[in-house]
């Protein structure tokens, strides 16, 4: 299959998919790891997965979703699902990184393919998400339940070092005839077969998009010190957030003046204290989608560093409001580098971070400028997973089918 970019398809509208069904309703169900909340008589989730839930909810009469579910109020960065035709099925929350998670998560995985296989017997589609531990059941199950199969890679699909053995195995499986539909990624590699898609993600609704371009417009188009550094993400070890405060540590106020850290996680505690003798750092904890948005509108530059990275939104988010984005590597280093530009490794150091933002990229390290930036919205999102589905599901020959 070729890439998939937005095209002037017809809008996505509730049923557009053909079904099998009773009275012809298909009902998808999602596998997701992500966990949800029921709070107030809503379902929450983590933003921007949220909202491209409700995208795939305009395209089916009917949506289940398989995932973690807690009866607790939702964090701070979580938004609830617009689409009142979506239900989630409790699935157990699994995982861990210690050796004993891992060992009971391998005693375990009979008896949660088993529940999982239940859960997904009245599906007549099934959208498995990845990498994930859930979702790597997924892989193994849904091809028994149902002929109408799509997946989404989240993760870097080219791979990256030091990644666990699971998440390589839902690549090969993903890769391999066992999965019989389309697989969206980021960055389609060498040898990848035909129902191996490129694709793109989309967090923004029209309104918010034009909002963006009004503010990459006032922008000067070549931003001069004292920079105002900008990182938004989850505070994991993961994210690497320590060595954006140790690049802004490095430089003078002359020529960084602030440095905001949005996000919320288990490295938060450590980072604060890391930065405690810096004013001009601050944490504002997560935060809703519309405060980031102010974020983007009042600082200049966007530094990302994670391990790893598939389609990271926060990249296409901030280029569409003019910030300058350094970035390290894979499929965000591709999207973010201008033409010409060196070819991103994987972990810069403090000093290769504070180069880039003092507008200086060493070798190594992609910096895009404030203009030019492509991102679509919410409705280029549905109309060409609507295009894809159709395509794929209606004609068996344009996916590969096991015989």
């Amino acid at each position: 299959m070729a890439s998939v970019m937005p095209s002037a398809t017809p809008d996505a509208t509730p049923g557009a998919i053909p079904g099998a069904g009773p009275g012809g309703v298909l009902r998808l169900a999602i596998v997701s790891h992500v966990v949800h909340y029921q709070h107030d008589g809503r379902l929450f989730a983590y933003g921007p997965y949220a909202r491209e839930i409700d995208v795939w909810a305009s395209l089916f009469p009917e949506v289940v979703i398989v995932s973690p579910l807690r009866h607790a109020p939702p964090p701070a960065d979580a938004a609830p699902l617009g689409a009142r035709n979506v239900a989630v099925r409790a699935f157990p929350e699994s995982g861990g990184t210690s050796t004993a998670a891992k060992l009971w998560q391998a005693v375990r995985a009979p008896w949660l393919a088993w529940r999982l296989w239940r859960l997904l017997g009245d599906a007549h589609a099934i959208h498995v998400r990845c990498p994930g531990n859930v979702g790597l059941l997924g892989v193994l199950v849904a091809p028994l339940r149902s002929r109408r199969l799509v997946a989404k890679y989240a993760g870097q699909w080219g791979g990256y070092a030091g990644e666990a053995a699971t998440v390589r195995w839902q690549r090969w499986l993903l890769r391999s005839r066992w999965w019989h539909g389309p697989v969206t990624v980021y960055g389609r590699q060498p040898g990848d077969p035909a129902h191996i898609v490129p694709f793109f993600t989309a967090s923004f609704t029209p309104q918010q998009l034009a909002r963006a371009r009004r503010a990459a417009s006032a922008r000067a188009a070549v931003p001069v010190p004292p920079y105002r550094v900008l990182f938004v993400g989850r505070l994991s070890a993961a994210k690497r957030a320590h060595v954006v405060l140790e690049a802004v540590a490095l430089l003078p106020a002359s020529v960084v003046s602030a440095c905001t850290i949005v996000g919320d996680g288990p490295e938060r505690a450590r980072l604060e204290a890391q930065a405690a003798g810096d004013p001009r750092v601050r944490f504002t904890g997560a935060l809703p989608l519309d405060d980031v948005l102010t974020q983007y509108e009042t600082h200049d530059v966007l530094v990302l560093v994670s391990e790893t990275e598939g389609w990271p939104k926060v990249v296409h988010e901030a280029r569409t409001f003019g910030l300058r984005v350094v970035t390290p590597h894979g499929e965000a280093g591709q999207t973010a580098r201008p033409a010409g530009a060196p070819t991103a490794t994987a972990r810069p150091t403090a000093t290769d971070v504070a180069r880039a933002i003092a507008h200086a990229p060493p070798d190594g390290i992609a910096v895009s400028g404030n203009r030019g930036a492509a991102a679509y919205d919410l409705n280029a999102l549905g109309n060409a997973l609507l295009a894809l589905l159709l395509r794929a599901w209606s004609d068996p020959r344009q996916v590969d089918f096991p015989e």
